[in-house]
């Protein structure tokens, strides 16, 4: 038994000390220096996302933010099931700023209680576009204004995603409607 536990603390320091290192290695998610709220309203279109659970069998994927009367931020989540002309399904929540100096990390909540972090981690200029993570880079969103992004434009994203060391070999494109359709 004393073997055992020799050879298994032998095996298991390595791990462990690799695995510290490596966490010691990612520095911190780092956020926009600035989110206006007012302008950050409106319909974003999903371009590519981390593969979530929540989200399984999701096309056509978009989220519509709304100021309410508490100052929350009202969330409408919606998406086709596993086309373009499949059955919608939505999800309604709340959003609420947890970082008013900068207004980029976001509580969310679909079920009270329970609720995740939704931060802005890239956004355009002029708002035509944001990505948001989470700080253990488990989530990933890439966002748009239109159904479609500029193929430069995403790659720029792509290249500034690498660096805050997040695997875009991860990310699945998004199935979006035809935006002269809207």
């Amino acid at each position: 038994m004393l073997k055992y536990l020799l050879l298994m603390f032998l095996i298991m320091v390595p791990v462990f000390a690799c695995a510290a290192k490596m966490k010691q290695t990612t520095p911190p998610l780092q956020v926009v220096s600035y989110v206006d709220l007012n302008k950050y309203l409106g319909t974003w279109y999903e371009i590519a996302r981390y593969p979530n659970r929540f989200q399984e069998g999701c096309v056509g994927t978009n989220a519509t933010y709304t100021l309410l009367q508490d100052g929350k931020i009202g969330v409408l989540n919606q998406c086709r099931k596993r086309s373009l002309d499949g059955e919608i399904s939505s999800a309604k929540g709340k959003a609420w700023v947890v970082d008013k100096k900068t207004n980029a990390k976001i509580k969310v909540s679909f079920f009270w209680p329970f609720s995740g972090d939704y931060w802005i981690i890239d956004l355009g200029e002029n708002y035509e576009y944001a990505v948001v993570g989470h700080p253990n880079r488990k989530y990933l969103w890439i966002l748009s204004r239109t159904p479609e992004m500029d193929e430069t434009i995403y790659n720029r994203i792509l290249e500034r995603l690498r660096n805050q060391f997040y695997d875009v070999n991860k990310l699945m494109k998004t199935l979006q409607i035809n935006p002269s359709t809207l």
